[in-house]
């Protein structure tokens, strides 16, 4: 049953049955080249755009007219603020936002190759979102959600690992459906191995997980449009796996099905968010029916 209000703030409470999405995460600051198809060296000027994965995949719930909260801590700072504004002009919930005076809030510069895929350079060293401590939790907030989503950014250091973990933990003591997306930045990891070991260290917890196909050949070695690959990595908890593939479209798995949707042909202009998308998209329908999670 949906809340009887059309939106969280509305209504001055979050009612329990509003089929709300929490995403919890980094939310940063992405620099784009204004000009595409150069390195970052070459690039001769930067535009400022709001970015985080998970910041993103809320926004792209509450456009999608369904309810969003983000849970993450930005610095106190122009930019924290900025952010957290975007936020809520996109009718995103951020009482669970908090603000660090220590640190600043991360930048990230992405450069834009000429074939629309992308290169980062992160500014984190250490960032506000890196601090985020369990006991800045809303847990009221994350008691309420029917879907809790998150990415593996937050699991590289502590305290936010153990924040990340004490937030999955509060939503699936509440009945709260976990979704995961990797969103692989190497360049973030101490190493290769560190990432794959902190990657697939809560894999098993996770409801529903989204991977694209360059992180499936990254955690398994083997080919993302082999089936039998990919279903080494589904576990007993998981009740649905896709694998996105970029311009071809997505494989979907689940205990008792399995199959593949082709991808809309378009022009690529910039491939920034598109799986963050992918995510919002899939989330916004899900949560509207957890039933048809029951497989």
């Amino acid at each position: 049953m949906a809340c009887s209000c059309s939106g969280l703030t509305q209504c001055g409470s979050i009612c329990k049955k509003s089929e709300l999405v929490v995403c919890f995460g980094e939310l940063l600051i992405d620099f784009v080249p204004t000009v595409g198809g150069l390195s970052l060296a070459d690039a001769p000027a930067f535009k400022k755009a709001p970015g985080g994965a998970p910041a993103n995949v809320a926004v792209g719930v509450a456009r999608l007219g369904g309810n969003a909260a983000f849970v993450g801590k930005v610095g106190d700072d122009e930019f924290g603020y900025m952010l957290v504004d975007v936020l809520k002009e996109n009718r995103v919930e951020t009482r669970g936002c908090r603000f660090d005076a220590n640190a600043r809030t991360a930048l990230a510069f992405v450069t834009l190759r000429s074939d629309g895929e992308r290169e980062f350079m992160f500014y984190r060293n250490p960032s506000a979102d890196m601090l985020f401590e369990p006991r800045e939790l809303d847990v009221d907030l994350l008691q309420r959600a029917n879907i809790l989503h998150y990415g593996s950014i937050s699991l590289i250091v502590e305290p936010s690992r153990s924040t990340h973990m004490e937030a999955m933990a509060i939503a699936r003591e509440a009945g709260c459906l976990l979704s995961y997306d990797p969103n692989l930045r190497l360049p973030l990891w101490p190493s290769p191995e560190a990432a794959k070991e902190g990657i697939k260290s809560i894999w098993d917890h996770a409801d529903i997980i989204k991977v694209s196909d360059e992180e499936v050949t990254f955690l398994t070695g083997g080919d993302p449009s082999d089936d039998k690959n990919n279903l080494k990595m589904f576990h007993p908890r998981c009740k649905l796996m896709l694998v996105t593939e970029g311009s071809e479209g997505c494989r979907y798995y689940t205990s008792q099905f399995k199959g593949k949707v082709g991808g809309l042909k378009v022009q690529v202009v910039d491939t920034t968010g598109a799986g963050d998308a992918f995510c919002a998209g899939i989330l916004s329908q899900i949560v509207k029916d957890l039933s048809i999670m029951d497989v």
